[in-house]
């Protein structure tokens, strides 16, 4: 564009053209190249002169939204668990490398939340800081099966590696999160959270001896053990009359209905032990076991051991000829941790040798024997997995026969064809003839 009326300073000519040089305009002379005039920012128009984006000496883009909206979800989530500055760059820095990936960028916006949540989680177990997926579930209000996926393929686009926890430090954690210290309830309901979480381990522990966490989800596991932990540590008549509603209500935490069922899957365990301790003369019941289990968690390897050993002389005791072909089993010492699994199996194997389980042909003939195996064995023995004890028994089919077209058909099974509306009023209207006939009608 020529600017009228201007003449060059220099050579005198009047061809005088604008040149955009980045954003600021300026006048040139074609003829010499000589700047005639530098422009201003007054002179500029409002906004700035339209340039490229190309032609300019931008080459950071800005973040979309959602990566920021991201990046503040995982800070909010690390000032809400209360973590420590480290443990929230890196999650911080996770996030912005997973957000790159083809797999987190065209996703909905729970996902991309729930990846901020997996990303605060694998910080915590890389640092040592005691947190389950639960935790991470309840504070999104997400899915734990879209939490573990997201998760999953978080850690194997990313290639990184997350330690185990140990559970000790898991249920520590889970114990503080109670309000049951001498500032927050009464005496006779405060409790020391150390040693609270020290009673809490053990029972989980003997859940494990005893199959119940397997399978399972932590968090109701764990709410289970720390109730009856806090009933144990004083029995008292104002902790043993208080259900766990009233005890998430006390200590301020949100329940787990699992863990009703938990609290009572630990209680036939240890009213099972408690029956082996020598001292204890009464029948032992869920009402009245909370007050032995400090003395069932001290001896649990040696009363799981006595316990299995009972359970089995009962078992040969209603199976005589299983205990002529079953040799006695060697002694176990009581300080082996897998003692109680192996006792487990031994029980399992005398269950399967009980001729109760086989019916044989009494005429003798061997060819005609048939078995009737017991297909839910976990009901049978002191202590079997859950998905043995609940075991649902599978339908089997029938075996398929070779049919040759040339097999009689019977009446009933004509009669039992599908058949059409108008193929059945036209049969009925048949039958009614025939029996019209056959009394004599005409």
């Amino acid at each position: 564009m020529f600017a009228a009326g201007l003449k060059c300073p220099g050579c005198g000519s009047s061809n005088i053209v604008d040149d955009d040089l980045y954003c600021q305009a300026q006048l040139v002379c074609v003829d010499c190249g000589s700047v005639v005039s530098e422009g201003t920012l007054a002179d500029d128009p409002v906004g700035g002169t339209d340039v490229s984006y190309s032609r300019t000496t931008a080459v950071t883009k800005k973040p979309c939204l959602n990566l920021i909206k991201g990046l503040e979800r995982v800070k909010e989530m690390c000032r809400i668990l209360r973590l420590n500055s480290e443990i929230e760059e890196l999650a911080l820095t996770y996030f912005r490398q997973a957000y790159q990936q083809e797999s987190f960028i065209n996703v909905t916006l729970q996902r991309k939340e729930v990846l901020a949540g997996c990303c605060v989680y694998v910080s915590c177990r890389q640092r040592d800081w005691p947190i389950t997926l639960g935790t991470i579930s309840s504070l999104l209000d997400a899915d734990q099966t879209l939490l573990g996926g997201v998760y999953q393929e978080m850690i194997k686009i990313l290639n990184i590696q997350a330690p185990f926890v140990n559970i000790a430090d898991v249920i520590e954690a889970h114990v503080q999160e109670y309000k049951i210290s001498a500032q927050d309830v009464t005496k006779e309901l405060a409790e020391d959270s150390k040693v609270l979480t020290k009673r809490a381990v053990a029972l989980v522990e003997l859940a494990g001896d005893s199959w119940i966490v397997t399978g399972r989800r932590p968090l109701p596991i764990m709410m289970a053990a720390t109730y009856l932990a806090w009933q144990s540590l004083n029995p008292n008549k104002h902790r043993l009359r208080l259900s766990l509603d009233k005890f998430c209500h006390l200590a301020k935490v949100q329940k787990r209905n699992p863990a009703v069922t938990r609290i009572t899957e630990m209680k036939e365990v240890l009213c099972k032990l408690g029956r082996e301790l020598p001292w204890v003369r009464e029948a032992v019941t869920r009402d009245d076991v909370v007050r032995l289990v400090g003395d069932i968690l001290e001896h649990r390897h040696t009363l799981l051991t006595r316990a299995l050993r009972t359970h089995e002389t009962a078992m040969l005791a209603d199976c005589p000829q299983a205990s002529a072909l079953n040799s006695p089993t060697e002694e176990v010492a009581p300080s082996q941790h897998s003692e109680s699994r192996d006792q487990t199996a031994d029980a399992s194997s005398v269950v399967q040798l009980c001729p109760t389980d086989r019916m044989e042909n009494q005429e003798g003939d061997d060819s005609h024997q048939t078995e009737d195996p017991e297909p839910n064995w976990g009901k049978r023995v002191l202590f079997a997995p859950p998905c043995v004890i609940h075991a649902k028994r599978r339908r089997e089919e029938p075996p398929a026969q070779n049919f040759t077209g040339d097999e009689e058909i019977s009446d009933s099974e004509i009669d039992s064809y599908i058949r059409t509306p108008q193929e059945a009023r036209d049969f009925a209207l048949m039958q009614k003839a025939v029996s019209s006939s056959d009394n004599g009608n005409p």
